[in-house]
């Protein structure tokens, strides 16, 4: 099938098929500070050998326990050795926007927050937050007033996306927690397909930070504990 390169991204390479669909090619980069690995980063800060596939891999797994589910997602299949992923074509909102779901209070938002609120208090029910894909602007966030007042998408959209965030949080969570794992936040995409607010993207380790006994688990160990490996 033919393919054309239509966008360059951190993680991942974007390609347009003659089907009318899209393949993602996933990398081994992750978004990090000084060769730290931080999901709440909006910069490459690190490769790690491997992560493209395990990224990948991870995703598979849980857009399958979402379609068990009944929640529509741009997934359509897979091919782990490429390390691409085949998706239905969806529309971004604005440049970009990332939503990330908060379980327990840590990273970026103890940056914002800590004088209010202690590094690992749990946000019951989880915090919804969104973000632009705006490097220059060091991701800014922005409210579902904003995103309103931009004309960027409208309030019945945010309200979808925000529901969605919060039923896929808790079924990646509940997931890890048979494993022993704790899952403090997540970050994930959405776009817009056929009239639908849908997850696009990913929902791979390097988009999460889980924590077991106490210590963060990075992306190529929460990859194996995921799937057993």
């Amino acid at each position: 099938m033919e393919k054309k390169l239509v966008y360059t991204g951190k993680t991942k390479d974007v390609f347009a098929l003659d089907n009318g669909n899209y393949l993602l090619k996933f990398k081994d980069d992750c978004t990090g500070k000084d060769g730290v690995f931080d999901p709440g980063e909006n910069s490459v800060g690190l490769t790690i050998e491997g992560i493209g596939k395990a990224n990948l891999e991870t995703s598979i797994h849980f857009f399958e326990l979402l379609k068990e589910a009944g929640i529509k997602t741009h997934y359509v299949s897979a091919n782990l050795d490429d390390a691409t992923m085949e998706v239905l074509p969806a529309t971004v909102f604005g440049k970009g926007l990332e939503v990330i779901c908060r379980l327990v209070a840590t990273g970026s938002f103890i940056r914002r927050y800590g004088a209010y609120i202690e590094d690992g208090t749990e946000l019951p029910g989880g915090y919804v937050e969104a973000t632009f894909k705006d490097d220059d602007r060091c991701d800014p966030l922005v409210t579902c007033e904003g995103l309103v007042a931009l004309n960027v998408m409208t309030k019945e959209m945010f309200e979808s996306m925000k529901e969605q965030t919060l039923k896929i949080t808790k079924i990646v969570a509940d997931d890890l927690a048979k494993k022993g794992l704790k899952l403090y936040d997540i970050k994930f995409e959405f776009g817009y397909n056929n009239g639908e607010v849908i997850l696009i993207d990913e929902i791979a380790s390097g988009n999460m930070r889980v924590y077991k006994d106490g210590k963060i688990v990075d992306p190529m160990e929460l990859t194996s504990i995921i799937l057993g490996k």
